[in-house]
């Protein structure tokens, strides 16, 4: 059976661990060359290395998402060494659980920072080489909290619904280009990012769930391959899928 990535590119921001790890991983065993970013070089690395035991080329970088100049060098850097870029996907992002009264400026800039504005960056500077390409695909990780708000994350919730509203623009400029642009918002999952919540906050989002357990990063990734992948995904386009357990029922 044909690999469903056979000869495309994907970059993946986030991919030394989580969501952003396991949809890499995935991609490298569909056929696709990966490169990995991340702002953790010995978890990025490890991580690419697992990728490159499916045949294909993976690359690791480490990038600040956060700034605009390295964004643009590691898009072209990596167009560069694997010839170009069909697919991006943005899973960098941080997390903390901090009361509204309680939440400093520079803890809200941060968080929106890195899980809103590090989306358009790594859009801004890969999209071009779709251009190029004629076409490709988008796929930004948001958060079903950006869709029906969190207790202590009004930071995180901000910036995942800026996500969500985000890719429904970018959607609606870039079809012209032949790249379509989706989101996805998953429900609680266990990454190395749930680690900065409270115990009392995941023992009371896990009552509220229909499935009553938290998600794996592994169950996330086949979301991300459907988008990415044709004919699966052709149709597909400023929407929002949501692996989330059943927080979140449209």
């Amino acid at each position: 059976m044909a690999r469903q990535l056979e000869g495309k590119v994907a970059v993946i921001t986030g991919g030394g661990s989580g969501i952003g790890a396991a949809i890499a991983l995935l991609f490298a065993q569909q056929g696709a060359d990966v490169a990995l970013l991340d702002r953790d070089k010995q978890n990025v690395e490890a991580a690419a290395e697992e990728a490159r035991a499916f045949g294909g080329r993976s690359v690791a970088l480490t990038v600040d998402v956060t700034d605009g100049e390295s964004v643009r060098r590691v898009m072209d850097d990596v167009a560069a060494q694997l010839g170009g870029i069909d697919i991006l996907v943005s899973a960098a992002g941080i997390l903390d659980e901090t009361p509204l009264l309680e939440m400093t400026e520079g803890t809200f800039d941060r968080t929106v920072a890195v899980d809103l504005k590090g989306v358009f960056l790594a859009a801004r500077w890969a999209a071009p080489h779709m251009v190029k390409r004629g076409g490709g695909r988008i796929i930004n990780i948001a958060s079903q909290l950006g869709i029906k708000g969190g207790v202590g994350l009004t930071h995180y919730v901000a910036a995942k619904a800026g996500v969500i509203g985000m890719t429904k623009a970018m959607a609606l400029e870039l079809a012209e280009h032949n790249i379509l642009v989706n989101a996805i918002a998953p429900g609680p999952i266990f990454t190395p990012l749930i680690e900065g919540l409270s115990e009392e906050w995941k023992a009371a989002k896990q009552a509220e769930l229909p499935i009553g357990r938290f998600g794996q990063a592994h169950e996330v990734a086949p979301t991300a391959l459907l988008l990415a992948s044709s004919p699966g995904g052709d149709l597909y386009t400023g929407q929002t899928l949501g692996p989330n357990s059943g927080d979140v029922m449209p």
